[in-house]
C-alpha cells in the first residue's frame, strides 16, 4: 500500500530527576550530599533507508516516543539516560513542525534529531558549596520535545513523467524499466507513483511515474496536488503526450499551466517532449503533430515514440541520461562552490541568545496582585527543572533570575513582593511570602 502522507506525534524522553540524599554512613562524620544528577532523555531519530517506499507504517503507529532517562539516586550515582527511538523511513521524506520543514531526508543512512531528550535534573551534591553545606535542592528533569510532525513523501528520481491520464505513461515505464504498473484503457489507471529503473547504454535512469494530471489539478482536481509533490525533486521531466489528442498543442500547454500553477520551479526544469503511441500513425502526420509541438515547447526536445512497438525508446531514454547527467554535474558544482552569503549582518551568537529574555507586564483585574510573563530560552529552561512544590527550589530560581538582570528588570517594570510571576506554565511571588 503506498502512503505518501502520514501525521505522527513525535515525543523525545523526559530527563531524570535529580536526588536529595545526604551519607548516613556511621564512620562518616557529617555526611554531605550526595544526590545524583537524572539521565538526559531519549532522543527521536529519523533514519533514511533505501529499503523503503511508504509512508504506510506510521499510518497505523501515530505515537513515536523515546525512552525517558532514570532519576539520580544516592551514593552521587547519576540516572541512565534514555535510549533514543530511531525510526526508518524513506528516501524524500521531508518532516514538518507546524508547517516549517525541519529535516529533509535525501540520502541512504542520513540521520536526523526531530526531538531532543530533556536534560536531567541535577542532584543535590552538585548544589554543595562553601557556603551552602547541606543543600536540599535537586531539579527536575527537562521535559523532552513533543509535537505532531507531518510526514511527506517526495519520490527521489532522475526523471518524472508528466501528461494527461491514459497518455501513456505507465506502458513507457513497464516497456524501459522492470515496473509492472497496472496498464489499461482508461483514464486514472494509475492511482498511485510507481517507480523503475531504465538501463540504458552503461548507466541507468530511475524512472517515476506519477497519476495524470488535468486542468485544475494543481488546486486539487481529479487526483489533484497530492502527486505533483513527487516531481518537486525530480531532475529532469517527461512530458508524454498522446498522439490521438485532439489538440496536441493544447495538451501539451495546459499541463505545463498546471505544473506552474503548483510550482514556478517546475517550469524551469529540464524537460524533454514525447509524442506517443505513434504506431498506428501515417509518417506525415506524425512528423506535423511533432512540428506543432515544437511551436509550444521552446527549447525542449520533442520525440515521437512507440513503447508498445519499441520504437523511439532509446532515442529518448538518451536525450534524458544526457541531461539528467547534466543537471547532476550543475548540482555538484554548485556543492563546491563557496559564493559570498551576500551583506554581513550583526546577530546574537548562540550564547547570546540562549541568555536573552523578556518581561512583559500582564492584565489583571483590580485589587489582584501585579502580574508579570518572562519569556526566554534560558529562563524558561531553568524553569521547566524548578521544583515549585518546594521553597528551595524556588528560591534557587529567584537567585538565578537576579544574577541574570530579570529581577531588576521586574521592580522597574513596577513589580512588587507580592506581584505574580509566569515563566511558562508554572507561577509563583516574586518574593517569598
Amino acid at each position: 500500500m503506498f502512503v505518501d502522507t502520514a501525521k505522527v506525534l513525535v515525543q523525545a524522553g523526559q530527563g531524570g530527576d535529580g536526588a536529595v540524599s545526604f551519607r548516613h554512613e556511621i564512620y562518616v562524620d557529617k555526611g554531605g550530599p550526595d544526590g545524583g544528577a537524572g539521565g538526559r532523555g531519549g532522543d527521536v531519530i529519523f533514519v533514511a533507508t533505501e529499503s523503503l517506499n511508504t509512508l504506510v507504517d506510521y499510518r497505523f503507529k501515530p505515537e513515536l516516543k523515546a525512552k525517558p532517562g532514570q532519576s539520580g539516586s544516592k551514593r552521587d550515582r547519576h540516572g541512565r539516560s534514555g535510549e533514543a527511538l530511531r525510526v526508518k523511513v524513506p528516501l524524500g521524506t521531508v518532516v514538518k513542525k507546524d508547517g516549517e520543514i525541519i529535516a529533509d531526508l535525501t540520502e541512504n543512512g542520513q540521520e536526523v534529531v526531530v526531538a531532543k531528550g530533556g536534560d536531567g535534573g541535577f542532584g543535590n551534591a552538585h548544589f554543595k558549596s562553601s557556603v551552602r553545606q547541606a543543600p536540599r535542592v535537586a531539579e527536575k528533569g527537562e521535559p523532552g520535545d513533543t509535537f505532531e510532525a507531518e510526514l511527506e513523501l517526495k519520490l527521489l528520481a532522475d526523471v518524472g513523467l508528466v501528461g494527461f491520464p491514459n497518455a501513456g505513461k505507465s506502458t513507457f515505464l513497464s516497456v524501459v524499466s522492470n515496473a509492472r504498473p497496472e496498464i489499461a484503457d482508461y483514464a486514472f489507471t494509475t492511482l498511485t507513483p510507481n517507480l523503475g529503473v531504465a538501463d540504458i547504454d552503461n548507466g541507468s535512469l530511475l524512472i517515476a511515474d506519477i497519476p495524470g494530471l488535468i486542468e485544475g489539478a494543481s488546486e486539487g482536481k481529479g487526483l489533484g496536488d497530492d502527486f505533483l509533490r513527487h516531481v518537486e525533486r525530480t531532475a529532469v521531466l517527461l512530458h508524454l503526450i498522446d498522439a490521438y489528442n485532439d489538440d496536441i498543442a493544447k495538451a501539451y500547454t495546459t499541463i505545463r499551466n498546471e505544473l506552474e500553477s503548483y510550482s514556478p520551479e517546475l517550469v524551469v526544469r529540464p524537460e524533454v517532449v514525447a509524442l506517443t503511441k505513434t504506431e498506428g500513425l501515417d509518417a506525415d502526420i506524425i512528423a506535423m503533430q511533432v512540428e506543432e509541438l515544437r511551436k509550444v515547447a521552446g527549447d525542449s526536445p520533442v520525440y515521437a515514440l512507440s513503447a508498445q512497438a519499441h520504437q523511439g525508446v532509446t532515442e529518448v531514454l538518451r536525450e534524458l541520461k544526457a541531461q539528467v547527467e547534466q543537471v547532476r554535474a550543475e548540482d555538484e558544482a554548485r556543492l563546491l562552490e563557496d559564493p559570498m552569503t551576500g551583506v554581513p549582518t550583526i546577530s546574537l551568537n548562540d550564547d547570546q541568545t540562549a541568555l536573552a529574555w523578556k518581561v512583559k507586564k500582564i492584565d489583571t483585574e483590580e485589587g489582584e496582585p501585579l502580574m508579570f510573563d518572562v519569556s526566554g530560552h534560558k529562563i524558561e529552561k531553568f524553569a521547566r527543572r524548578t521544583r515549585f512544590e518546594t521553597h528551595e527550589g524556588v528560591n534557587r530560581l529567584r537567585d538565578i533570575m537576579k544574577k541574570m538582570g530579570i529581577t531588576h528588570a521586574l521592580h522597574r517594570a513596577g513589580a512588587e513582593g507580592n506581584s505574580i510571576i509566569r515563566i511558562g506554565s508554572d507561577e509563583f511571588p516574586l518574593l517569598e511570602q
